[in-house]
């Protein structure tokens, strides 16, 4: 056991891939719960090998062998996680209806500490892997089958050879080749959204979320419609509803949405990019309560998407945010 060494025990060898498996499993799953689950079930199936494990490979490629059969069992008992984008027609606000659908539908966000190993040497290993948690590309990786989808992340993501994508699958250097290959055309004709992400904030995104929040705080809509994109678009999980347009978003929150009139936003960072926790004001009319994660797309400048999961219960706790205002 090679990796395993005296002056450490199996439990901190194990923790030190915690966080790099997680980013896995969430790429996989497309779920921040289900890709916690699948790590947990890793460790412990690790731990219980581990008398097993005779070192013929590394400790961590192992772990992924390990994480990798657990996401596909995974895969292949339920359904690929969406976004409201991939599953209906965007509606005008004029007519727009929420609907709510079931768990587990909706891809999730997750906070970039769970998935973002910290400190990476190589800055641009860093920049791949902040791009690889987007909300839009783990959206498009949910289009391709679970072993195509290992191959692409390991290949593509983390830079593993094929050679070594071969030997933890268990097949040859050509079929993780034809792999590769045929995922890659299926995202080709997936294309995904660009979107900046954030390591950190540069002056001009920092300006321009500024300026959300002043807009998005003071319900100035003449303010808020300057900073979105002509095409920007919403999206409200568990809800199936999304809009596109400015014009159509604006018209939404000074009609259905116009609950939202008075909020608070507090920053942080979730796949990736820039993300604020939502409260509007209490029906007390004393303090501020939560009502979403808004994870926020930009590009060139502008607002390209206002992504808000609603399950404040769920994403509240895990990002670690207040679960109330006060004045």
């Amino acid at each position: 056991m090679s990796d395993l060494t005296a002056t450490t025990g199996p439990d901190e060898e194990l923790e030190k891939y915690r966080v790099e498996l997680t980013g896995y499993c969430y790429r996989m799953l497309g779920s921040a719960f289900e890709a916690e689950d699948a790590v947990q079930d890793t460790m412990v199936r690790a731990w219980r090998g581990l008398n097993r494990f005779e070192g013929r490979s590394s400790l961590r490629s192992w772990l992924y062998r390990i994480a990798t059969n657990v996401c596909v069992d995974m895969l292949n008992a339920g359904n690929r996680r969406a976004r409201p984008m991939d599953l209906t027609e965007s509606q005008p606000a004029a007519t727009a209806v929420l609907k709510a659908r079931a768990e587990p539908t909706w891809l999730e966000p997750v906070p970039d500490a769970r998935v973002l190993p910290a400190g990476a040497a190589d800055p641009a290993e860093a920049a791949v892997a902040r791009e690889s948690v987007r909300l839009a590309f783990v959206a498009a990786l949910q289009h391709l089958p679970a072993k195509q989808r290992a191959v692409l992340i390991l290949r593509e993501v983390l830079a593993w050879r094929a050679s070594e994508v071969a030997e933890l699958l268990g097949t040859t250097v050509a079929s993780v080749n034809s792999a590769l290959q045929r995922a890659r055309a299926t995202l080709a004709e997936t294309p995904t959204q660009d979107t900046d992400t954030v390591a950190p904030l540069d002056e001009d995104q920092r300006k321009l979320l500024d300026r959300y929040v002043k807009a998005f705080e003071g319900y100035d809509m003449e303010a808020l419609t300057a900073l979105l994109h002509e095409d920007v678009v919403m999206s409200m999980p568990p809800f199936d509803l999304w809009l596109r347009g400015h014009d159509d978003i604006v018209a939404w929150m000074l009609g259905q949405g116009a609950g939202c009139r008075g909020s608070k936003l507090l920053p942080t960072v979730s796949n990736g990019t820039p993300a604020f926790a939502h409260y509007k004001p209490s029906p007390t009319g004393k303090g501020y309560e939560p009502w979403a994660l808004q994870v926020i797309d930009i590009e060139h400048g502008e607002i390209t998407g206002l992504h808000c999961f609603l399950d404040v219960a769920r994403w509240f706790p895990l990002f670690k945010v207040a679960d109330r205002l006060e004045e």
